[in-house]
């Protein structure tokens, strides 16, 4: 019981460490959906292992019908979990989570099969998991990593790179140190723009090509592009 309520510390003071809204223990004891759904499961999972799997499942209905998290009583999390803003989260019955891991609201580690075993993910330590990100099959997700908001992992995601997309792709292996050495790494939405930055590398090729066209004298510089059609050239002929 008392490895019980040690992770349950882990949880609270996981949430006073991440959120700067938390502004004191009874506020965030009584104003945290996610702490509630958390403590709900930590409970539930302990009558699931002694095989009370239909009071585990109830308990779980239950916090589920309170708190909006629908966390399975066979998952494994790990100390200093902490869901943000918690609503809409969904984790599975094989899914297995590290230490210190951070999801926010509208999260999936769900499956796509419904073979038994494993079909959920495993999350590494300290993984951060936007809002909508969906995590599918049981693949893992390694230590570090961060997955963007509304992303879509259905394949391996190697320690600390950065994934965003559907479905999602690695745009970055390396970010700067957090700027607080004491907190998680939360700046989720620094993430980079590989479209916009694909376009702008695209425009700078286009350019160059101009120039060095302009520069022979084939064409003018710069090419301008050719005026829109107006309605008047579309209208049928009487």
């Amino acid at each position: 019981m008392s490895g019980l309520f040690n992770l349950i510390r882990s949880d609270f003071r996981a949430i006073r460490e991440r959120d700067p809204a938390a502004r004191g223990p009874v506020e965030t004891a009584l104003c945290y959906p996610g702490l509630h759904a958390t403590v709900a499961y930590r409970f539930a999972h302990g009558l699931w292992k002694r095989n009370w799997h239909t009071t585990a499942r109830f308990m779980s209905y239950l916090a589920r019908a309170v708190t909006g998290v629908d966390i399975h009583p066979g998952a494994h999390i790990g100390p200093g979990f902490f869901i943000d803003h918690g609503a809409c989260v969904v984790i599975g019955e094989t899914a297995e989570i590290g230490r210190n891991v951070t999801l926010y609201h509208g999260v999936t580690l769900g499956g796509v099969s419904w073979s038994p075993g494993k079909r959920h993910p495993s999350l590494g330590d300290d993984v951060m998991v936007g809002a909508g990100a969906k995590i599918l099959g049981p693949l893992t997700v390694g230590d570090g990593a961060r997955v963007g908001a509304n992303s879509v992992v259905v394949e391996e995601v190697p320690p600390e790179v950065t994934v965003i997309g559907i479905p999602a792709r690695i745009v970055q292996t390396e970010r700067q140190a957090s700027r607080d050495p004491y907190r998680v790494d939360l700046d989720h939405h620094l993430i980079p723009d590989p479209v916009g930055r694909s376009l702008a590398r695209l425009a700078d090729r286009v350019a160059f090509l101009e120039a060095r066209l302009a520069h022979q004298g084939r064409v003018s510089s710069p090419i301008t592009p050719p005026e829109p059609c107006s309605e008047q050239q579309y209208e049928p002929q009487h």
